[in-house]
């Protein structure tokens, strides 16, 4: 009896370490930090031995206005703390109000990764950054550091080019609107 309550035990605290990630993650609304995380999948695989959790088939997590969603999501911890996020799919997908804004920031890409140590967030394969129709971002590869809010895009290979659309700004005074 008291072997089945600790290996019972073992998965809880996978998910509970988990759960303590996404407030690191969430770069969005203050609020989101406070509401509860809601995680669907097909299949979740708890190994505490592994310091693993995965959960694979139509994975969606939500907390407050924070969306992803994947194929695949997997959550590696060490010394008891989380150390990345993979989450994968054909895209994968974030989406977040952020503070101060009335739009959504929105990504996708085959692979997003968050390394919790480093504050960092890599956007690969087909990568995609996007709020609304105000501007997009793109490429086969993107860093996001959040610690100071900068952004790397690009690599070595001919997919790696960067594109950037931005959208002229609406001018109170028309006579400043620029030309269609």
């Amino acid at each position: 009896m008291a072997r089945a309550n600790a290996v019972q035990r073992g998965p809880v605290r996978l998910a509970a370490l988990l759960l303590a990630l996404l407030p690191a993650l969430a770069w969005g609304l203050s609020s989101d930090r406070n509401q509860p995380i809601q995680i669907e999948a097909d299949k979740a695989t708890l190994d505490e031995d592994e310091g693993t959790s995965i959960y694979e088939g139509n994975v969606l997590l939500q907390q407050g206005t924070l969306t992803l969603r994947g194929n695949r999501m997997t959550v590696h911890i060490t010394d008891n703390q989380v150390d990345r996020v993979i989450l994968e799919g054909r895209p994968a997908s974030y989406a977040q109000r952020l503070e101060g804004e009335t739009n959504e920031q929105q990504a996708e890409a085959g692979r997003i990764e968050y390394q919790a140590g480093a504050q960092r967030m890599i956007l690969q394969q087909d990568a995609r950054i996007w709020q609304e129709e105000t501007e997009e971002f793109s490429s086969d590869r993107i860093v996001i550091n959040l610690k100071d809010n900068t952004l790397n895009a690009g690599g070595d290979g001919p997919d790696s080019r960067v594109r950037i659309i931005l959208q002229p700004r609406i001018w109170e005074n028309d006579e400043q609107t620029p030309a269609p």
